[in-house]
């Protein structure tokens, strides 16, 4: 990092430009925080027509991020996990699903979902990402070969691919895709001006992607219901923990979780890996050489790319992290991506090595109840996608600068634009 370090004091993470500053000058801001300010408290963001709340404390390194996440009794997600302000309780529970749940709820739907995603699912799912892949860099051939050599890896690659998998794991009709990708990009726009263009709509848009997706959902699970098939949805209908099933909004609020999580966390993780790899060609090219690589590779670009930034945990009790006192109510921000470029635990945080070990970064998330459950399956998608652009483009180069989404919460890339013909 060569930016220069600036006053932890003139740091504002509530104010949507921070976020729209160039990536060294946010990696500088969360370094002087991590110095100076570890707990800092920052007045809410102003979100129309919803009350602003008292504020928060941005939790910054590694060690406080792992202490806050290990403690849910202490720390809880039950308050809102995925939104800084509060929101009524049937929004949050809606578009946080599991994220937003403490035990005995969360364990039980917890549970359910793995139970019903059974061994034998999970290696059909594995084995459908090698052919989707496989189509998807055949359709991005072509949109180049047919046109002027170029094409938007997000668009034709980094996108498509886990919106497919979700798809087919979940039995989502091929025609409900392309609204499936719509409205996920609502959910996700954090205030990004592409996606929500009217300010005062913004939460009206987000309500109204989420039942668009809810109601897909819904439909499909009453099919299924009358009659199954072998795909993740027909098992959760199904399936019971303890003479429990999952209720149709359950369902519909999983698969929400779903597309948000599973969805975004690979594109934006695909996306941030080629960027960085033209960035840095040696690492590129040392991947290529050996692959054997791919284990710590795959690790190293969830770490550098920190897709999702943050989420928040509430205290239910006066309490105490590393010497800094909480009370009772008081709303704690993770930074994962803060966490992930910790001086005190990596070595050259700063630096692109995709052989590091150790890297115990939380790219899925920290330690404790809420780790992402789909991380494995995450992890395999970006190793086919890395594997099969090595084989089959081999000559793909980044042809300009990433359009990056103006968000605090997902650390997006909307646009990069590649080409074929350059060198390996």
């Amino acid at each position: 990092m060569t930016a220069l370090l600036p006053e932890a004091d003139s740091v504002n993470l509530s104010d949507l430009a921070f976020w729209a500053l160039p990536p060294e000058e946010r990696e500088a801001a969360f370094a002087a925080l991590r110095r100076d300010r570890p707990f800092a408290f920052y007045e809410e963001p102003e979100v129309p027509f919803m009350e602003k709340g008292p504020g928060y404390y941005s939790i910054v390194r590694h060690a406080d991020v792992e202490a806050v996440s290990s403690q849910p009794k202490l720390f809880c997600s039950g308050e809102g996990a995925t939104s800084i302000v509060n929101l009524p309780a049937e929004l949050n529970e809606f578009y946080g699903s599991m994220i937003s749940m403490d035990d005995p709820r969360h364990a039980k739907i917890r549970r359910i979902v793995s139970k019903a995603f059974t061994p034998k699912m999970l290696e059909a799912v594995v084995d459908s990402v090698e052919d989707l892949c496989a189509d998807i860099l055949r359709d991005a051939r072509k949109v180049a070969e047919e046109g002027d050599g170029t094409f938007d890896l997000v668009k034709h690659i980094s996108s498509p691919l886990p919106l497919r998998v979700i798809c087919r794991m979940m039995g989502i009709h091929d025609e409900d895709a392309p609204t499936v990708l719509e409205q996920t990009n609502f959910i996700l726009s954090g205030g990004d001006e592409e996606f929500i263009t009217d300010e005062s709509q913004a939460m009206m848009q987000i309500i109204q992607a989420g039942q668009t997706l809810a109601g897909i959902m819904e439909r499909l699970a009453e099919e299924r219901r009358e009659t199954a098939t072998d795909d993740l949805t027909s098992a959760l209908v199904r399936t019971e923990v303890d003479g429990e099933q999952l209720s149709y909004q359950e369902i519909a609020s999983f698969f929400i979780l779903l597309c948000v999580a599973g969805n975004e966390t690979t594109r934006t993780a695909i996306s941030h890996g080629v960027w960085a790899m033209h960035q840095h060609p040696d690492q590129k090219a040392r991947w290529m050489a050996d692959p054997s690589l791919e284990k710590t590779a795959v690790e190293e670009i969830v770490r550098w790319a920190s897709p999702v930034i943050w989420m928040r945990r509430t205290a239910t009790q006066d309490a105490e992290v590393n010497g800094q006192k909480f009370k009772a109510g008081d709303k704690l921000i993770m930074f994962y991506n803060s966490a992930n470029r910790d001086e005190n635990v990596f070595k050259d945080p700063f630096t692109f090595d995709l052989g590091r070990q150790p890297n115990p970064h939380y790219g899925f998330g920290a330690p404790g109840p809420h780790f992402c459950l789909g991380a494995n399956l995450a992890r395999r998608e970006i190793a086919v996608a890395f594997r099969q652009l090595f084989e089959k483009m081999p000559d793909l180069e980044v042809a300009g600068e990433p359009d990056r989404l103006k968000s605090s919460f997902i650390n997006g890339i909307k646009r990069l634009p590649v080409r074929l013909g350059g060198g390996a």
